[in-house]
């Protein structure tokens, strides 16, 4: 389904802007609140996590997005990736309570090297990572996106979700990148939601959420919309 198309509704995960006002967003593990990107914030706001929700993100660099979902689950868990040593190893020290609980799990992987488990998550999420819109043409994706989406949507449990976000770089709008990926996401039997918001910049912010088709997260994802988040 194209960006354009569905009604226009308003999605009430927020004020519409980034700013950071997860619960406890200043507390445990040592972390500044000013130290947390706001677009990160916007992002796992818009997970709408469930205390035990297992998640998975997607090229989780130093971490900190990780901190932030650890501070909203109970029994929940979380499992994050990326390619780079040296990222792991901040993360890990940033987390080290979380790590320590049992209640996040890093592993040094690339996304196409990555296995798990099929329905192992609740969610699973990414931000900023460039291959779900620069290798999504208007046509067929190419075979490693392909088989990307089709890892993921294996590891998404029946109710699952999964949430693309990103803060388009400069020169690149959010209708742009949700044009290029909600097609892909469809052909591979996704549904979609896009929600838009803004940082205290004005900047632009964008979060995919998809549902697999016929699914209990097809309701999750809520269908085809553009709103604000």
């Amino acid at each position: 389904m194209g960006a354009g198309q569905g009604e226009r509704a308003r999605r009430g995960a927020g004020s519409g802007r980034g700013g950071q006002d997860l619960p406890g967003a200043g507390s445990g593990q040592g972390r500044r609140r000013g130290s947390v990107p706001e677009r990160l914030t916007w992002a796992v706001r818009n997970l709408d996590l469930a205390p035990a929700d297992r998640v998975l993100e997607i090229g989780c660099g130093r971490g900190v997005a990780v901190a932030l979902v650890c501070e909203r689950l109970t029994s929940g868990t979380v499992t994050a990736i990326d390619r780079s040593g040296t990222a792991m190893e901040a993360a890990r020290r940033r987390n080290a309570e979380s790590v320590a609980a049992s209640r996040a799990v890093f592993q040094r992987s690339s996304l196409e090297e990555a296995d798990f488990p099929a329905a192992a998550f609740d969610k699973i999420f990414a931000v900023d990572v460039n291959l779900f819109w620069v290798h999504a043409p208007a046509s067929l994706p190419d075979a490693g996106l392909r088989a990307v989406l089709a890892d993921l949507r294996g590891w998404l449990a029946p109710a699952g979700v999964l949430c693309l976000c990103w803060e388009p770089p400069e020169g690149r709008g959010v209708e742009e990148i949700a044009g290029k990926v909600e097609p892909v996401l469809a052909t591979h039997g996704f549904v979609t939601e896009v929600r838009v918001g803004a940082t205290s910049a004005g900047r632009g912010l964008l979060c995919v959420r998809a549902g697999a088709r016929g699914s209990a997260g097809e309701g999750q994802a809520g269908g085809r919309g553009l709103g604000e988040a």
